[in-house]
């Protein structure tokens, strides 16, 4: 057993109040820390807030896929395509591509997913811990969840995605469906749909809903959670010091006009230990404690739209790769994987091009009647693999780099990191995703 080289810590900074920073503020406050959460923007302000809100272990797998290659380099700098990249310079995203595509084989496919096997049989249970200690808000589970396809061989993808999971050692089941049972289910789907999978043990959440419940129920436990204000840099400490981050506003101005320690241009703020869940800024704040891993934004879009019959549950197109979800009596329809800065505009051609995707393959929809057009970024890595564990200083944590799977994991994410401070020992589990690796 490893022995903490300092003692066990009082207080805690978080940095992001997404659905990974908020679960582990929980998880570090019930522990017994004074926890201080500080977000650039505002609670779910990143990728926690747009997207799916699917909980789908099933499908909780690598981001790097075979069939990416097979699709062809010419087919991720088109605008219209499903995991688009923009031609430019761009040293970060060059080196990221290097290592994804690197990754992009059935072998490493494998390597990775045995990691993600013993995390998904769990993350249920993170959602019904934080249910049991008052999360006000459900996680829905008595939904249908059903994938569609325009052609019966199109679905042979998922299929063999879902032979390799249930190989790897994790429970993946599912019924086939013609396209009149897939109707059925969901009468929203259209006449091209002729074949379909139904997909069992899922849940799906409201993400905005869920996080807002989460924000209040650390508040009401006591965490500080501090919103507008930035983090520029983080200080791993030293034996005998404490860690600490610089942070501004979200205009980029000291916070009161003050500066502390001769940190010139933010205030200083210290605590036994810090926590970075920044989601796709993870990168830039981490580097200075020893992760060298690439951290690359990868936006996804989303909007919605009214439906003359709403699903129950998700509506999943993996052919067109676009996420249907029933959220507030209307449809959040998300989708595209686009590798860009974090920070660019929303690009009107990505909400065109879903669209275009996803109408023939619904009825009843009114595609002009869109609403919460939003753009937000998923920290994605190399392996697909999250970067969780002890940075170089063990006074700085690193929680990120889910790629899609934030929100499925991000419960049990806060979990795992809050056991790992508290007792001084990483979980087995979390090997895998040292982020030093």
């Amino acid at each position: 057993m490893a022995t903490r080289p300092f003692p066990r810590p009082r207080t805690a900074i978080v940095v992001g109040a997404g659905i990974v920073g908020l679960s582990t503020a929980h998880h570090l406050r019930r522990a017994g820390l004074e926890v201080q959460v500080v977000e650039a923007e505002h609670v779910a302000a990143g990728a926690s807030w747009g997207n799916a809100g699917w909980l789908t272990p099933s499908l909780t797998i690598p981001l790097p896929d075979p069939s990416i290659l097979a699709a062809g380099v010419r087919a991720l700098v088109s605008p219209n395509s499903p995991v688009y990249v923009p031609v430019r310079a761009d040293a970060n995203l060059v080196r990221f591509l290097a290592g994804f595509l690197r990754h992009c084989t059935w072998d490493a496919w494998r390597r990775s997913m045995r990691a993600f096997v013993p995390l998904n049989a769990r993350a249920f249970a993170a959602y019904d811990a934080l249910a049991d200690d008052g999360v006000a808000a459900p996680a829905i589970s008595d939904a249908p969840f059903v994938a569609a396809y325009a052609a019966e061989k199109d679905r042979e993808t998922l299929l063999h995605e879902l032979g390799i999971i249930n190989e790897a050692g994790q429970h993946a089941a599912y019924d086939l469906l013609d396209g009149d049972q897939v109707r059925a289910l969901v009468p929203a789907a259209s006449s091209a749909v002729v074949a379909g999978v139904r997909l069992h043990d899922t849940r799906f959440i409201d993400p905005p809903r869920y996080l807002e419940a989460l924000a209040a129920l650390v508040r009401r436990e006591g965490v500080t959670l501090t919103e507008g204000r930035r983090v520029t840099s983080v200080d791993g400490g030293a034996p005998g010091r404490p860690a600490g981050v610089t942070v501004v506003d979200h205009t980029g101005v000291p916070p009161r006009g003050r500066t502390a320690r001769g940190d010139r241009g933010g205030e200083h703020l210290t605590a036994d230990v810090v926590v970075l869940a920044s989601g796709a800024r993870l990168g830039e704040l981490a580097h200075t404690v020893g992760v060298r891993r690439v951290v690359q934004a990868g936006r996804g879009y989303s909007f919605t739209v009214p439906v003359e019959h709403l699903p129950e549950g998700p509506f999943y197109l993996p052919t067109q790769r676009v996420a249907c979800t029933p959220l507030g009596g209307r449809l959040r329809v998300a989708g595209m994987m686009e590798f860009r800065r974090p920070g660019e505009p929303l690009d009107a051609r990505r909400i065109r091009a879903i669209v275009a995707a996803a109408e023939p393959m619904l009825t009843g929809a009114d595609f002009t009647d869109r609403r919460e057009e939003w753009v937000g970024s998923r920290p994605c890595t190399v392996d697909g693999l999250p970067l969780i564990g002890p940075s170089r200083s063990p006074r700085v944590h690193v929680a990120g780099g889910h790629g899609m799977w934030g929100v499925t994991l991000g419960p049990l994410t806060g979990e795992l990191v809050a056991e790992a401070i508290t007792t001084g020992v990483v979980p087995d589990v979390l090997r895998p995703l040292d982020p030093l690796r």
